[in-house]
């Protein structure tokens, strides 16, 4: 590449960064270890 400007090599690192966060936290929520996550709600009968 010729000269890329900082901040769009920064802007990407977030992106990726921000994209990465959001998947673990969807895998987490919805995928396999989802199974061992206890619901609040259930624990408390009202």
């Amino acid at each position: 590449m010729e000269n890329t400007s900082p901040a769009l090599s920064i802007s990407i690192a977030v992106l990726t960064a921000l994209l990465a966060l959001t998947g673990f936290g969807i895998y987490t929520a919805f995928g396999p270890p989802s199974r061992t996550l206890d619901d609040p709600f259930d624990d408390h009968d009202d």
